[in-house]
């Protein structure tokens, strides 16, 4: 304080009154001045409806024309998930949101969606009620006793001029009242309406034949205790007559996700250098591409220092290195020591969340039980964490962001004085004042559109860190992140852009006065008193209001920009215009975007506690609140229907999060009005700011009502077990399928059975790039073999040409251990069910498949975890042609919500009924018909690849078509021969059995494999007219050619 004391001084001294410096100084206390603000409001109204307006007619001209890039769920998704069809009308697209509700909504887009739109509504409603009730009482009352001479200042409290003694801000007081009673009852309504989607979220088929819904997961498990035996041990403790579970303890997997990393970090990169050097292939580079060893690499120091490689070369062999690497380790990891986390598996959900309930404040044995969360949706690297680390990570984290928060007050402040109004600039730049003074009329419009959104743009990098902050601190699951990263980044926003923000000019002002008159002997504790804080602090807010109407009008852009895809459709032109973007990526900017619920969120909790806080003084800001949740319902609505996927469904968890952040605007919002009735109101009695005083308690109270009526039904299925003999056949699980359900796979570490990735190389290069590789082409002499492009075998012996798979008497003429991709398949949906492709777009959710798991129908064999699949040293099981996924038509079905007993108050949460009618094994192993398993035929395809060499297995023709006759055989169609009538079909759709075409029991015609007039297993007896496929050198399709 006292270096302040004698700095402040002599910046003022030593400055002229003319320079610039002092002016600087001056602006810092008062840096916000209303000759612009009143004409930039009506600015900023005009242009964010008119350019909303324009942008959403652009929309609907172009969406009809255009469905890959504004509906591409209508592309990928399932039958289940698709969402409704548009018509090829202008505003086709209204009627399909206007007629989709919410429980629609659930099952076509996950309850996390659902949600979103339920918020956005609410907020809708509510601010449309403020704003009819606020505008009628406050702007009339202010106006009539405002001194002001500006309109935008005369409806707020800043001048009003009242008399002391006069209890003349009753009216500030009722309106309090009036919208915390509104905020409460608006929260307790949409929290019931949360719990009935909860509801039906546990009683959904996808939830009811999952296996994390019945999985407990289990931490910070004490050594003695970390096997599948400790495990059972520790659930007994807490709940010791249960029924048995199949519990799988965590196994140290060590490197294997760092060499899976460089594995894939090297694919990419050898598929950037392929996809420039063969850019054009008749014209290559005289040079060929060079790189640097990578620093990981083990023969790093064999290399030459700072010498480059060739960079083909050498990145081709540092995959199948890595992949040899990988598979040997792979193979070691039973041998390893277990980690202090692992799973427990039940046959009833309503038992595992009884037990998880129970054990919601224990630890039993040190070891923490929750409910597992979906397997996708795991932190993998951060589940071996102790809790003694998690908690010094989480405060050194927390440090950090502290840190940011206070460093990010500095430039804060200068987009305070400068950007929220030009002429403070001017003054401190005298050339841009005058040209400010000559064009006023330019920067008005400027500082009305211009300045919002830049401070908008500044804060877009804010997601990113505060997402690796939190993965640094220990977050668990992906979901929990993400309420994290909401929260972080709502605390940041409220501190730095709305409290900073709005009382820096005050806080400077008071500091330097402070600063001034101690300086000339004035004692500091009588020059405190006379400097009336609290009149500047309300005289700060009432002179930024403007500005708050201005940036939340201009945010309405943010979800025209998103229906319009601007950003996705503009990189997407850099990327294939001015770069040289690999078949993966173009694929990649294809794929539906996921939607960035934290970002999202944190905006719309932003705005509205900027619109709740600033109600008071500024009413206008109200009805700005209002239109813009409202035009944001429809067309957020339309984007998560048709663009956007969620990326890790959470189930609605982020409710919570949502609604302790509006009570605490609430909250912010009550210390405004404590500020005004404290001076504006009675000086002497202050009898209207004591009648706040019970407001914060109301909040209190009502936070603790709803989490004890509410939290525990939403976050678990069932409290009590019901006692039942049938209870192990409630949910229709049997022997088989417990034996399926490979708990140790589906929640192992996706290390152990992650595909490895392929190069990918335009078809295009097919013809040049034997040539461009240096190496052996040949398979090698042995299978099992290391060395991939060994010579064959003996001199005597000849070696044919490779075929191609599906193709014979064509030879091979691609390059063994790369992926083909045609121009036709340059597009995400023949990739979706890949989990390379499908884990950052989905999850794989929404295309019928389940994500982050190795199913049991994704085409792969059933081999022990150790054995690489993919890659460049192992045959790929599935290729874009070969979609691994059953029809929807073929799930098993279940009773629904009839099934379920409702909740009962004497005996908690009653599980669903013994069993469901109808319903087969959840898990697609009970029967072939129904099932979400594949046929015998498909399933153990993989072990045929075993006498051809495990490195370069692969030929790259298979990767283009997916037709090898064995190792890559498609899936049984069950589509039936043209004018055949099978069971449950004709022509490829699903329609009511009839007596005369059920065949024996299951369906199938007689014969072998189900033979018979109708084909084998239902193979079609006639070419499929694909319109992809095209013949240019005869000028038609291939199925032209009988």
């Amino acid at each position: 304080m006292e270096a302040l004391v004698r700095v402040i001084p002599e910046l003022v001294a030593r400055q002229a009154p003319d320079d610039s410096a002092q002016e600087f100084l001056k602006l810092l206390r008062n840096p916000f001045n209303t000759l612009l603000q009143t004409k930039s409001l009506v600015y900023s109204l005009g242009t964010s409806i008119g350019i909303t307006a324009g942008i959403a007619l652009t929309f609907s001209l172009l969406r009809p024309y255009n469905g890959v890039v504004y509906a591409p769920k209508l592309k990928h998704a399932d039958e289940a998930h698709a969402p409704p069809p548009l018509g090829k009308g202008i505003f086709a697209w209204v009627v399909p949101l206007w007629k989709t509700d919410e429980k629609d909504l659930i099952r076509l887009v996950g309850l996390d969606a659902a949600l979103f739109i339920r918020f956005t509504r609410m907020l809708r409603n509510l601010f449309f009620i403020l704003a009819v009730v606020g505008c009628a009482v406050l702007i009339p009352i202010n106006m009539s006793k405002s001194t002001d001479q500006d309109w935008i200042m005369k409806i707020t409290p800043r001048a009003t001029g009242f008399g002391a003694g006069a209890f003349n801000q009753w009216h500030t007081v009722g309106f309090a009242y009036f919208y915390t009673l509104t905020v409460c009852g608006f929260l307790w309504w949409n929290y019931k309406k949360v719990l009935d989607l909860r509801r039906i979220y546990f009683l959904s088929d996808e939830y009811q034949n999952s296996l994390h819904a019945r999985t407990l997961m289990m931490y910070d498990i004490p050594k003695d205790k970390a096997s599948d035996e400790g495990i059972a041990r520790v659930i007994d403790s807490i709940a010791p007559n249960s029924s048995f579970s199949r519990t799988a303890v965590a196994r140290n997997v060590k490197v294997l996700p760092e060499l899976i990393a460089q594995h894939e970090k090297t694919v990419r990169k050898l598929e950037e250098v392929l996809a420039k050097y063969l850019k054009d292939p008749k014209n290559l580079p005289p040079k060929r591409p060079q790189c640097k060893p990578s620093k990981k690499d083990r023969s790093f120091n064999t290399y030459p220092k700072g010498q480059k490689v060739d960079a083909i070369d050498y990145l081709t062999q540092r995959i199948k290195d890595l992949e040899v690497e990988i598979k040997e380790v792979r193979a070691s990891v039973d041998k390893r020591n277990s980690m202090t986390y692992g799973f427990a598996s039940y046959s009833d959900i309503s038992e595992t969340h009884a037990i998880a309930f129970a054990a919601r404040n224990k630890h039993p044995m040190g070891t923490t039980i929750k409910l597992a969360p979906r397997p996708n949706d795991i932190i993998w690297d951060n589940m071996p964490l102790t809790k003694a680390t998690r908690k010094r990570r989480r405060f050194i984290i927390s440090l950090w962001i502290l840190l940011l928060t206070i460093l990010w007050i500095g430039p804060n402040a200068c987009i305070a004085m400068f950007l929220v109004n030009l002429s403070n600039l001017g003054q401190v730049w005298p050339a841009f004042g005058q040209n400010l003074r000559a064009n006023q009329e330019f920067w008005q419009l400027v500082q009305g559109v211009a300045n919002p959104a830049i401070t908008s743009l500044i804060y877009m990098a804010l997601p990113v860190i505060f997402r690796r902050l939190s993965m640094r601190a220990g977050d668990q699951t992906k979901t929990g992140r993400e309420r994290h990263v909401t929260a972080k980044l709502y605390s940041f926003f409220v501190f730095n852009n709305l409290i900073v923000f709005c009382l820096f000019s005050a806080l400077w002002g008071f500091v330097s006065n402070v600063v001034e008159q101690t300086s000339k002997g004035r004692d500091a504790f009588r020059v405190i008193i006379q400097e009336e804080v609290a009149m500047s602090f309300m005289t700060s807010l009432c002179t930024i209001s403007p500005f708050w109407i201005t940036y939340i009008l201009n945010r309405q852009l943010g979800a025209a920009i998103d229906l319009a895809q601007f950003w996705p459709l503009l990189w997407s032109f850099i990327r294939r215009k001015f770069f040289n973007p690999t078949p993966r990526e173009l694929i990649e900017l294809t794929a539906p975007p996921p939607f960035d619920y934290a970002s999202y969120y944190n905006f719309f909790l932003f705005y509205t506690t900027v619109a709740i806080s600033f109600a008071p003084i500024q009413p206008l800001i109200i009805p700005a609140a209002a239109l813009y949740f409202a035009l944001d319902v429809a067309l957020r609505k339309y984007i998560l229907m048709y663009i956007f996927v969620t990326k890790t469904e959470s189930g609605g968890m982020f409710w919570r999060v949502l609604f302790n952040r509006v009570l605490f605007a609430t909250f912010l919002s009550h210390t405004v009005v404590f500020l005004i009735t404290w001076v504006r109101g009675d000086v002497f009695k202050r009898y209207d700011s004591m009648a706040l005083g019970p407001l914060p308690v109301i909040l209190i109270i009502f936070k603790i009502y709803c989490r004890n009526a509410f939290d525990t039904k939403i976050h678990y299925y069932s409290t009590r077990v019901i006692a039942s003999p049938d209870n192990e056949n409630g949910m229709a699980v049997g022997k088989e399928s417990h034996r399926n359900d490979r708990l140790a796979a589906r929640f192992g570490h996706p290390a152990l059975y992650k595909p490895l990735v392929t190069p990918m190389v335009h078809a295009k290069a097919q013809n040049i790039l034997a040539s461009v590789y240096q190496g052996r082409l040949s398979d090698g002499r042995e299978a099992m073999s290391g060395d991939t492009m060994s010579v064959s075998g003996y001199s005597d012996t000849y070696r044919l040409d490779a075929m191609q798979a599906g193709k014979p008497g064509r030879s091979m003429a691609a390059m063994p251990g790369f992926e083909l991709v045609p121009e036709s398949k340059l597009d995400f949906e023949f990739y979706k069910n890949r989990d390379e492709f499908a884990e950052d777009h989905g999850g794989g959710e929404i295309y019928n498949t389940r994500p982050g798991t190795p199913s049991l129908h994704s085409g792969g064999p059933d081999s022990r975890p150790s054995t690489p699949v993919g890659g460049m040293t192992g045959r790929r099981q599935f290729s874009a042609a070969q979609p691994m996924r059953p029809e929807p038509t073929s799930r098993s079905t279940s009773a629904g919500p009839a099934a379920y007993a409702p909740y009962n108050p004497q005996s908690g949460y009653n599980s669903p009924g013994p069993q469901y009618p109808g319903q087969q094994s959840p898990y697609g192993m009970s029967s072939p018909q129904g099932s979400y398993g594949q046929p015998p035929q498909q399933a153990a395809h993989g072990d045929t690849s075993r006498t051809r060499s495990p490195l370069y297995g692969m030929g790259t023709a298979a990767n283009d078509s997916g037709s090898n006759l064995v190792g890559h055989a498609a899936g049984m169609p069950l589509s039936p021969p043209s004018g055949a009538a099978v069971r449950g079909y004709a022509g490829g759709h699903q329609t009511p059995s009839t007596p005369g075409s059920e065949l024996g029991g299951g369906g199938h015609a007689p014969g072998m494999l189900g033979g018979g007039p109708q084909g084998y297993g239902n193979l079609p007896q006639e070419d499929t007219q694909d319109p992809m496929t095209y013949d240019y050198f005869r000028g038609g399709n291939s199925s032209r050619r009988r």
